[in-house]
């Protein structure tokens, strides 16, 4: 049964209060972060950086944060504000109230154009870098965001309010309250819904051709869409119209494809010819027939799932005044349910051609990756700290919301026993084990670049390692993964605990300062004893003193950026810095490198996570195989010959396979039939094997 809005705003609260308690972190800044990381989710920011300022009683002056670099957000400065409701039960934020929070973020936009108010901050401070990144971007700012967060419901159904404009800026209002938050994370299951309305908001209608028969339960469509039109559907929802993880893809491969702005800019006519157009989904279309010709005028839950490159190099010269009258792009629409999308969505977008390819392995959350993690979180426990009989497991989250269901499910009882089991300080979510395994790599420039963006550079990397060799994909490499959450974990509370720490960039700190430990126990040809910490479940106190050390060295780098720089979150999510951070020098404590294992130790680890996984994959396609019965495989192999894409050899394994129960095949010939299935299915065998 769903849950309502005051119970979903119960989890989220308790959920801040707790992650606050076990990390030793102001309840602001977890409110802050968790609220923003569903923002990222929905599309509305790229990235949330924390920068709260509170100016002196009576100025009426506040921000919390801000979406990044306007530079990498096509000059569009978001600005964010938060309203925290120190109480479980659901406030309620009036009009009035919300006017009066946006004056006071508009007041520190205002003020941070004035020298002599930005100049008398503390150089050091998050209101100094932020107000000193926007006087230094102003002239590239055409666009101005602000964003209101609160966990108490606005008292009418508002989205902010009325756009106004400051210096020749067009200004937008946005509130995030718990009920929209709610409606996201739960009734719109994960995406808040898009009402497209083409005839009201655009004043145009769009031939549209079926590209499916009537008797058919699946509808897809043949569109033409004018480059203005979609131009200006994207300027409005922006990258919420992006399949998520086109979204993630398209952070990774960063700056506009030039082959789609020189056809823009130089041959407009001749776009349609040149490129290959979008694909997208949508819940629901409205259409309407005019003279023998079916017109597109609405369209629900519009996604683009491949293309995304080309809509946002046309939106790019929208807003570069290009003309764009006679730029027409081709899209295939397809109408996927809302319980199908999950299934369907990641196939669409993985068969699609466009001009980057998204390979959807990388990134979905039925990745086999991801699924392994899961399995093994599931099933691992991790050995008890405290020597007693107590042992919990680290649940991994592949897909937001899977922690909170499972105990929803539960009678008291059991979730008391659940909560034991999987404390919630142990949750790993998806974008914290990307964080906790890049840190290693090491690119804490990376992982400052915050956790949507660090999470496409870490989706390609697993991707393609997968691919090669998914074998290292082990136990092993899970408990090591564990063995470094454990590290960060522990590296928060030692930074906090400093006298030297004042605040404030905390996440940078801990980046960096893991890093350098990696980047330098590499070039010693040495290892940390991964497998130690995960027998302890801690750090020893050895490491602890490198961390305290370290930790101080990369602050005094971070909050010192060289000239020209003044931001410091910024300054962290440059390579230069980890350059500098890399060049210095760190003197480490003898007992701490006593500690360390040499690269033969590590080399036979890995190789006995290997062939352990060999085995377990041998077992668990044997399984599978033998559960998929003798009919499923027959009709394999008969699809496989009829087209002519088996061996010899291969239509011999799915004949063992056929004759299920009399012949069983062996854990090798079944991750046969588990390839063929697979390949097969690639090229159009489309039915499902049993489970």
């Amino acid at each position: 049964m769903a849950i309502n809005i005051d119970e979903f705003n119960e989890g989220v609260f308790q959920e801040i209060l707790a992650e606050a308690d076990a990390d030793g972190d102001f309840i602001e800044d977890v409110f802050f972060d968790t609220f923003c990381e569903y923002l990222t989710d929905a599309g509305e920011l790229q990235t949330a950086d924390r920068a709260f300022y509170l100016g002196r009683p009576g100025t009426g002056i506040r921000v919390d944060g801000y979406g990044g670099d306007p530079l990498d957000s096509l000059g569009t400065l978001s600005l964010i504000i938060a309203d925290f409701n120190q109480s479980h039960e659901v406030g309620r934020l009036t009009g009035t109230e919300m006017n009066t929070i946006f004056k006071r973020l508009f007041k520190f936009l205002k003020k941070s154009l004035d020298p002599n108010w930005r100049n008398a901050l503390e150089e050091t401070s998050f209101a100094f870098g932020l107000a000193d990144l926007i006087s230094q971007r102003w002239k590239t700012v055409n666009r101005i965001r602000l964003i209101l967060i609160s966990n108490r419901e606005l008292s009418e159904r508002v989205d902010g309010r009325e756009a106004d404009e400051f210096e020749g800026r067009a200004v937008t209002y946005s509130v995030w309250d718990i009920k929209r938050l709610y409606r996201f994370a739960t009734v719109g299951h994960g995406k808040e819904d898009i009402e497209i309305d083409l005839k009201k908001d655009f004043n145009t209608a769009l031939p549209i051709l079926p590209a499916h028969l009537s008797a058919e339960e699946y509808e897809s469509y043949l569109v033409v869409v004018p480059g203005g039109i979609l131009a200006s559907i994207y300027d409005r929802w922006g990258a919420r119209l992006l399949e998520q993880n086109v979204r993630v893809f398209l952070q990774a491969r960063g700056n506009v494809n030039k082959g789609i702005r020189n056809t823009l800019q130089n041959e407009p006519e001749m776009f349609f010819a040149y490129n290959n157009g979008i694909t997208a989904t949508a819940q629901s279309v409205v259409a309407e027939g005019k003279n023998d010709q079916l017109m597109l005028t609405g369209l629900r839950n519009f996604q683009i799932v491949n293309g995304g490159q080309t809509t946002a190099s046309i939106h790019v010269a929208f807003r570069n005044k290009v003309d764009l009258s006679k730029v027409f792009v081709q899209m295939k629409l397809s109408i996927v349910a809302p319980e199908r999308a999950e299934e369907v969505v990641p196939k669409i977008s993985e068969y699609a051609n466009s001009q980057n390819r998204v390979n959807a392995a990388d990134f979905f959350a039925n990745h086999p990756f991801h699924i392994r993690m899961e399995d093994f979180s599931r099933r691992i426990y991790a050995p008890s700290p405290d020597g007693t009989f107590r042992q919990t497991k680290w649940f991994y989250e592949r897909a937001r919301g899977q922690y909170n269901d499972a105990r929803s499910l539960l009678t008291p009882a059991e979730r008391r026993k659940f909560d034991l089991e999987n404390p919630r300080k142990q949750l790993v979510s998806k974008t914290d084990l990307a964080k906790f395994l890049t840190v290693w790599e090491p690119r804490p420039d990376r992982v400052s670049l915050g956790a949507q963006k660090n999470f496409a550079y870490f989706a390609r990397a697993i991707g393609d390692a997968w691919q090669k060799r998914e074998k290292d994909f082990n136990e092993i490499f899970f408990k090591d993964a564990i063995a470094k959450a454990i590290i960060f974990k522990r590296t928060e509370k030692i930074v906090s605990d400093q006298p030297w720490y004042e605040g404030g960039y905390r996440a940078n700190i801990v980046a960096y300062a893991i890093s350098k430990i990696a980047h330098d126990v590499i070039k010693m040809e040495k290892s940390v004893d991964f497998s130690r910490i995960w027998e302890q479940q801690l750090i020893s106190q050895e490491m602890e003193k490198a961390l305290v050390e370290v930790s101080k060295i990369v602050h005094d780098i971070l909050i010192e950026p060289p000239m020209g720089i003044r931001n410091v979150t910024e300054w962290a999510k440059k390579q230069a810095c980890w350059e500098r951070v890399k060049n210095v020098d760190v003197e480490w404590p003898s007992g701490f490198l006593e500690e360390l294992i040499g690269k033969d130790d590590v080399a036979s680890r890995k190789r006995d996570g290997r062939k352990d996984q060999k085995i377990l994959n041998g077992i668990e396609a044997q399984t599978a195989v033998v559960k998929g019965g003798n009919e499923f495989w027959r009709s394999v192999a008969s699809w496989g010959e009829e087209y002519g894409f088996l061996t010899e050899k291969e239509i011999g394994v799915l004949k063992i396979a056929g004759s299920i129960p009399s012949k069983i095949p062996t854990e090798n010939q079944a991750l046969v039939c588990i390839d063929i299935f697979e390949r097969l299915r690639k090229e159009g065998f489309n039915e499902a094997m049993p489970s």
